[in-house]
């Protein structure tokens, strides 16, 4: 479908949006409302990033404040996804914390464990010279 240049709104987003979450085909409603299904997917992934107020309206957003989010009932699906989001990148951050600590211990043990005694210097060497 060709660009035309047309502006939603974020409530139309919104309810677009809503639509896909309940499992209306992409395909279909890009069909119904004349709509390319990257831009429904963009916006999809938009309000997956940031919540309603990702997902802009029309006009330009003001420079000092956010956009403000819209007048409503608030939306559940956003704050399912916005605490999916935060509890898996902890837990990925757990994960390297984890991998971290088990690397320093390992090093530590290996710093502080028992070291062969050396007996000075020019103390007989452990292997033969390659040289002849």
């Amino acid at each position: 479908m060709p660009r035309s240049g047309r502006v939603f709104s974020r409530e139309f987003k919104l309810s677009v949006i809503r639509r896909m979450v309940a499992g209306e085909s992409v395909s279909a409603l890009a069909r119904e409302l004349r709509v390319r299904r990257k831009d429904l997917y963009v916006w999809q992934d938009r309000f997956r990033a940031g919540g309603a107020a990702a997902l802009r309206g029309r006009g330009r957003p003001p420079k000092a404040a956010p956009p403000a989010p819209a007048a409503g009932p608030p939306v559940v699906l956003d704050d399912l996804a916005v605490a999916e989001r935060r509890i898996a990148e902890l837990e990925r951050k757990i994960g390297q914390q984890q991998l971290e600590l088990d690397f320093f211990q390992q090093a530590l043990r290996q710093v502080s464990g028992p070291r062969q005694p050396s007996d000075g210097l020019g103390a007989a060497q452990s292997t033969r010279s390659s040289k002849r």
